[in-house]
């Protein structure tokens, strides 16, 4: 099974680090237990377990510490009786007496054989899944991912212990995972962080009855990872264990797409830029996680900013046009300068969508190739220009209806050959190349290009 699997990758990497030879019993036995079950409350639950399996009278956070031994031992037993279910191995089927439960599927009837080994290293590999946004966990078989994740269970349970937070809810290890991975990969890092500084970072959501770990969206998780992992591709296996087991099968996280993303954005917004805008551009990337599975790869096109999709199914124009505030009669200046300042985050917000939507646009046109990253904005210069020559509306009207709108080339090469008739003999050259180029798309890249250029354009627009 796969968590098995994580857990052998892990184990290798933990006693290479550490100089160890742990077996996958004495590992779950000496740190795994220890870490995750011997205290009032636990890392992770593990429904029917011996771990959750109480007598009359006994909760779990009431467990004294020879009590949390003897259902160890407990584990230990089933496990040693070849017992081979979810309460006792990590990501097996479930069973009820000799059925196999409705929550698990595609389950063979041959008699497999599971050793001992196994199961401890399904345990180990179960506490390593990565929680993502959209009731998914991911496990990666990397072995400095998995040991950066070894790292963040002895902080989550430093924070458990802490009485100063007793809100803080237990059992959520895969929540952790994903927020402590993308945390040690970013650049906000620093070693053995407090509270108050992961709280910060957007790591939790207090009210006054519990502190929860937020869910980290996996295009967020995607930028840190790619931070080391530029040039690298990752296969991953994506689930869900619940009520019912969910799996998108195994998928590659190809980091080095997300570099481009990061290198087109520098080159055209400048380095200052793209490192103080970061998290804001950052947060628009990447589609539902279950979608993006479903593409087969997780990359440039998962990472479709959100609300861009539109541009391409509906005819519609941005509107990048900026939101000037002056003082009303009588306005006191606190309610002026909240007035003010809405309007400045607006306007800050529709720079940060031009930007992303355009750094996304180029990276899918680019990937496989060369071209000019200006070139669109040098097209909707262009056009503007042209627009700007006339006093009535039609001109603006090809442009934004018909040439802007195209959904094939042949649409918009004939919007375009409409425009030549008319043109500014010194635009005429930019026009005849856009032709010609256009002419050379595949339609993938034409669909991308003229989204683009709609963007291009109505910034151009706002600063006219």
């Amino acid at each position: 099974m796969i968590a098995a699997s994580i857990g052998r990758t892990f184990l290798n990497a933990w006693n290479e680090k550490y100089q160890k030879e742990y077996a996958a019993k004495e590992f779950f036995d000496e740190e795994f237990f220890r870490l995750f079950y011997d205290h009032p409350k636990y890392l992770l639950w593990v429904q029917n377990s011996p771990f959750v399996q109480m007598k009359k009278g006994q909760k779990p956070e009431l467990l004294t510490h020879n009590e949390r031994l003897e259902k160890l031992k407990n584990l230990h037993d089933n496990i040693d009786s070849g017992y081979r279910d979810a309460s006792i191995a990590i990501g097996f089927p479930a069973s009820e007496e000799k059925e196999f439960a409705t929550t698990s599927g595609l389950v063979t009837d041959l008699k497999l054989q599971t050793d001992a080994e196994e199961v401890y290293l399904s345990w180990i590999g179960g506490g390593l899944g990565v929680g993502v946004a959209g009731g998914y966990s991911i496990f990666f078989d990397h072995p400095h991912i998995l040991l950066t994740i070894y790292d963040g269970w002895k902080i989550y349970r430093k924070f458990l212990n802490d009485p100063t937070l007793d809100k803080l809810a237990g059992n959520k290890i895969n929540s952790w995972n994903g927020q402590w991975l993308s945390f040690a990969y970013s650049l906000d890092y620093e070693e053995n962080p407090d509270f108050g500084f992961l709280s910060n970072c957007n790591f939790f959501k207090q009210d006054e009855k519990e502190i929860v770990i937020n869910t980290i969206f996996w295009a967020k998780l995607y930028f840190n990872l790619t931070e080391k992992l530029s040039n690298e591709t990752v296969t991953a296996y994506i689930y869900s264990l619940g009520q019912t087991n969910k799996t998108m099968g195994f998928i590659p996280f190809r980091f080095y797409q997300g570099r481009s993303i990061l290198s087109i954005y520098k080159i055209l917004f400048g380095e200052s830029d793209a490192l103080t805008q970061k998290k804001d551009y950052e947060n628009m990337f990447g589609i539902h996680i279950k979608r993006a599975c479903e593409l087969g790869t997780v990359g440039l096109q998962a990472l479709e900013p959100h609300g861009l999709r539109e541009y391409f199914d509906k005819a519609k124009m941005p509107n990048f046009s900026t939101t000037s505030v002056t003082e009303k009669n009588g306005e006191g200046p606190d309610a002026f300068e909240e007035r003010k300042q809405k309007a400045n985050q607006k306007n800050y917000e529709n720079i940060i969508s031009f930007r992303t939507y355009k750094t996304w646009l180029l990276a899918m046109i680019t990937k496989n190739k060369q071209e000019d990253l200006h070139y669109s904005e040098e097209v909707a210069k262009a056009l503007k220009e042209y627009r700007a020559d006339a006093k009535k509306r039609d001109r603006a009207n090809l442009l934004e209806n018909e040439l802007l709108q195209a959904k094939t080339k042949k649409q918009f090469l004939d919007g375009l050959a409409t425009l030549i008739k008319d043109v500014d003999p010194k635009l005429l050259e930019t026009f005849k190349t856009l032709r010609d180029k256009v002419h050379l798309m595949t339609a993938e890249d034409f669909g991308y290009f003229v989204v683009l250029l709609k963007f291009d354009y109505a910034y151009q627009e706002k600063n006219s």
